[in-house]
């Protein structure tokens, strides 16, 4: 089991946030990201929207990054932790600029980019980008395709009905072989047999843990299944957040465990098939609380997932 590092103050959900995150500031943030990969955490996942529609503030939040802009300075500020998305709305911009945008961010960081797409789910969102909401799915399967022509061919053709291109250069190509690893968070159908095809890992959301393990079954039998399913992330604090992050209480969930609590719980995430995980941010009076914390999960939690 890896661990991924809870960077405080990358959202505001309602089921999740602790008052004194919204304190800390970018700053803070670069300072952390170089803590944590001290520490040992392998990766940091940044969450995106692009824009809130005022009904959702409740319960999502206004505050969310630009996932590639962060990922990018993220990477740019530390030497070997990994950088990803939680997720990168796939539709929401043109998968040629989203290619460049990844290859040259893993080029720059020697190869230490990840990529967790997904179709989107909040559909005033998508009528604000002038998106179709109802074509995403059709949208997220060509602009894949489009994407590893572009990152695997040495003279990358597609044609479809979103993007086309033919007689192109397209440089600089990911550092990492065949391309950085693409993941898809998500918990429909589709999502899955999209992960069977395409995929090296897979993000659930709404998936109850115990289903974890049927699901991985499920896209590992699609006929098509690509044979690279390697990681599978679920963070502890996953089943605190429904469905538009509506709040849930879930004590398996429920941050400032003991550690043998902690530990249990991502030895019985591990035995469901997850690979990747996340501690829970607890209730802490200020960010130089975290900094201990956090120290504590590398010399009390690392240690025992070894």
């Amino acid at each position: 089991m890896k661990l991924g590092f809870a960077m405080p103050h990358m959202l505001r959900l309602k089921a999740t946030m602790q008052p004194w995150e919204t304190r800390v500031t970018g700053a803070d943030q670069t300072r952390l990201a170089k803590w944590a990969e001290t520490l040992g955490f392998e990766m940091i996942a940044v969450p995106e929207h692009h824009i809130i529609p005022r009904a959702h503030v409740d319960l999502s939040g206004p505050f969310y990054f630009n996932a590639y802009t962060a990922m990018a300075y993220l990477a740019g500020a530390t030497e070997r932790v990994r950088v990803n998305s939680c997720i990168a709305i796939l539709p929401a911009q043109n998968p040629i600029i989203t290619a460049k945008a990844l290859s040259t961010m893993d080029w720059l960081s020697s190869g230490r980019v990840t990529i967790t797409f997904a179709v989107g789910w909040l559909e005033e969102e998508f009528a604000i980008l002038g998106i179709p909401f109802h074509e995403r799915g059709a949208m997220a399967e060509e602009y894949i395709q489009a994407i590893l022509a572009l990152w695997t061919q040495e003279n990358p053709e597609f044609d479809g009905k979103y993007v086309s291109f033919r007689d192109v250069a397209f440089e600089p190509k990911p550092v990492q072989k065949p391309h950085l690893p693409i993941w898809f968070g998500g918990d429909a159908d589709p999502v899955l047999k999209r992960v069977a095809r395409y995929a090296q890992g897979w993000w659930p959301f709404l998936t109850k843990p115990e289903n974890i393990a049927a699901r991985i079954d499920f896209i590992r039998s699609q006929p098509d299944y690509n044979g690279q399913l390697a990681d599978v992330f679920y963070g502890m604090s996953t089943s605190r957040v429904g469905e538009g992050h509506a709040v849930i209480d879930d004590p398996t969930a429920r941050p400032g465990q003991t550690r043998q609590e902690i530990v249990d719980r991502l030895g019985w995430l591990a035995a469901q098939g997850v690979t990747w995980s996340s501690v829970p941010i607890p209730a802490l009076p200020s960010i130089e609380a975290y900094y201990d914390y956090t120290q504590w999960i590398a010399e009390e939690i690392m240690p025992a997932l070894r």
